[in-house]
């Protein structure tokens, strides 16, 4: 007599697939029941305060914009941030690496300069002049001159 060549275990994966399967198709078919939606439902308004509602806003309430008094360019110059001469002193330099620090005497804030950015050679301690501008790291000490 010849056993039968499913075993308990296989008995009971084969259930567990089964379920899982059934599972699987039962939430599909609830997703497709309740996910089926009016585009009305879907839709957002944003009121005066920048708030997403669901209401539609009120058209009395309603303001006329002129296309032409939307500005949308580049400041001019004159209202740009002018460049102007800072004062510091050297905190610390190191010539043979050709950097170092100026401390701001205004912000306080240490500024990174390089040799090629200096007028005349420094030396820590000195009072310095100089300008700022955008590094790869921060702010960058430019056309950096020793004050007497």
């Amino acid at each position: 007599m010849a056993r039968s060549q499913e075993t308990f275990g296989k008995k009971e994966v084969r259930n567990k697939k089964e379920k899982k399967r059934k599972d699987k198709e039962q939430r599909k078919q609830l997703k497709k029941e309740q996910g089926k939606k009016d585009f009305d439902d879907m839709i957002a308004w944003v009121d005066e305060n920048g708030m997403i509602t669901s209401t539609p806003p009120d058209q009395t309430q309603k303001t006329e914009v002129k296309a032409e008094n939307i500005e949308i360019s580049v400041p001019k110059a004159e209202n740009r941030n002018i460049i102007t001469t800072r004062t510091g002193r050297v905190n610390n330099f190191d010539e043979s690496k050709g950097f170092g620090f100026i401390i701001d005497l205004d912000t306080k804030e240490s500024i990174f300069v390089h040799i090629n950015d200096c007028l005349e050679p420094l030396k820590v301690g000195n009072k310095v002049e100089f300008e700022t501008e955008k590094g790869l790291k921060g702010l960058k000490a430019v056309k950096v001159k020793p004050i007497s």
